[in-house]
């Protein structure tokens, strides 16, 4: 959106706005007046030492998921939301950010499901776990026979 201005040592500049203006600004009826003050009264505390390594360990986890799976054309991992108890879809970039999020904040994003995801393309968290362990039981059964 452009909007101009005048300057007295320039004369008149056009502002580019790069985000839309609110059309409820000023607007006591707004329907999101008090969402701010809810976050600022829903501080969270930060997170534990074991809930930092638990998202470091699944940060680390994501990554081992993604080499051994993205081959086989899965795009992320599904996750059953306990909020709205539907599934969400996330790519490995998109759940790789949440996770980062949640480090440095100390609380989750806000999220909303994708859209019109191909399910076929998606598995949960204990499949690629099970997956990644078959697959290293695999390459690994040869070694502990050579050790005996």
């Amino acid at each position: 959106m452009r909007a101009s201005t005048h300057c007295p040592q320039v004369g008149t500049v056009d502002i580019v706005q790069e985000e839309p203006i609110d059309p409820f600004n000023g607007d006591p009826a707004d329907p999101a007046a008090g969402l701010d003050d809810l976050s600022e009264d829903a501080e969270q505390e930060p997170l534990t030492e074991a809930e930092r390594q638990d998202v470091l360990e699944d940060l680390s986890d994501l990554e081992i998921y993604q080499a051994l799976l993205s081959p086989t054309g899965i795009r992320g991992l599904v996750i059953e939301c306990e909020d709205c108890h539907e599934p969400h879809y996330f790519d490995w970039d998109l759940l790789r950010g949440n996770l980062r999020h949640l480090l440095s904040s100390g609380r989750p994003r806000v999220h909303e499901p994708a859209y019109d995801p191909d399910p076929d393309h998606y598995v949960t968290w204990e499949y690629a776990r099970g997956y990644a362990d078959g697959v290293h039981d695999t390459l690994t059964e040869g070694t502990d026979d050579d050790a005996s």
